[in-house]
């Protein structure tokens, strides 16, 4: 896992150096009215997906819909995908309940695109067209250098459905030092306990990267830990928050974080212990950040940030006598129906 977080910025490099894959789609989007686009993925590739999901309904203005994949592998349904996009997002791409719905939405007249790190793998084989992730081979359980490429090969197909181009260059020394600082996550191992609740906010475009940091956490520290949008916390489940709960607040910098001031204040009351990822600008004294990236695009530091969870989430369990690397219970490849 440490080996794979490191190759992350090599990892960036490759994809930027093949942005000429994403050059097959700018024809496909030229020449069809998508009217709606639908995602599937599972685990860490749905967290992906709701950071496509976000990019294209900020940027395109298209509604897009994250899949139900039990409509097609129990219920049977046979779904109506005209005029609908569909984006299957998976390391492997051999999942088979993924398969199964893919394969649905291609039966049911849908364009099909698939991101996958294997292009001869099932899914990229069904596809209109095939994105590799470009991210090399995966060993560790825990997805790290593949949820990276997830997210900037969205960005990039995004941009390609816009005809533009975002200027990424300036991502890869900042992912360098997320990746080489050792320092970079000590306070934050030092302070918190695996015996107590901890808990990962987050909302809109940081939203995806909570819930990956979450589940990394729990896969391999195996401590349940909820990734939520602050904006849900408010709406329930903050009356379980105590003086006990580790909170982390995931905030990349040069993002309006206005809307999360009044909610900060209620939460504060509850006197929990408050870790910020990404921005120190809404943290008061006492409360632990981890700077983030600063390129001025906010949408940038997303995709770069999200290496601090994952370097935390090994450091953890490091911290804790487990080995990150052999996770119970999980497989590299799950395969459900």
């Amino acid at each position: 896992m440490e080996l794979e977080i490191s190759q992350i910025p090599e990892v960036f490099q490759t994809i930027l150096d093949n942005s000429s894959q994403f050059n097959k789609t700018r024809d496909i989007f030229a020449a069809n009215d998508f009217k709606s686009v639908q995602i599937l993925g599972r685990g860490t590739s749905d967290n992906a997906a709701h950071f496509l999901k976000y990019l294209i309904e900020t940027k395109i203005g298209i509604p897009v819909g994250l899949t139900s994949l039990s409509s097609v592998t129990i219920y049977s349904t046979q779904l109506k995908f005209n005029g609908t996009l569909v984006i299957a997002m998976s390391q492997s791409g051999q999942s088979s309940d993924l398969i199964k719905y893919f394969q649905a939405a291609k039966n049911g007249g849908g364009y099909l695109i698939a991101m996958t790190n294997d292009e001869q793998s099932p899914l990229a084989k069904m596809a209109d067209i095939h994105l590799s992730l470009l991210a090399g081979k995966e060993v560790a359980v825990a997805a790290t250098k593949s949820y990276a490429a997830e997210l900037l090969c969205s960005l990039m197909l995004v941009d390609s459905w816009l005809n533009q181009n975002t200027s990424a260059q300036s991502m890869l020394l900042q992912a360098k030092s997320l990746t080489t600082d050792l320092d970079l996550v000590s306070k934050v191992i030092d302070s918190i306990n695996i015996q107590n609740e901890i808990l990962v906010l987050g909302r809109g475009f940081s939203y995806p990267n909570a819930k990956e940091f979450a589940l990394k956490i729990q896969e391999t520290c195996k401590v349940p830990v909820q990734g939520l949008s602050v904006a849900d916390y408010m709406h329930g489940p903050i009356s379980a928050l105590t003086s006990n709960t580790q909170l982390f607040v995931v905030a990349q910098n040069d993002s309006d974080l206005s809307f999360i001031r009044d909610y900060m204040t209620q939460i504060r009351a509850r006197s929990p212990k408050i870790f910020w990822i990404g921005t120190k600008s809404l943290a008061v004294p006492g409360e632990i950040v981890i700077e983030g990236a600063k390129t001025g695009n906010e949408i940038l530091n997303c995709i770069i940030d999200c290496i601090i969870g994952q370097r935390l989430a090994l450091e953890f369990a490091r911290k804790n006598g487990l080995d990150p690397d052999k996770p119970t219970g999980l497989t590299k490849v799950t395969l459900t129906n």
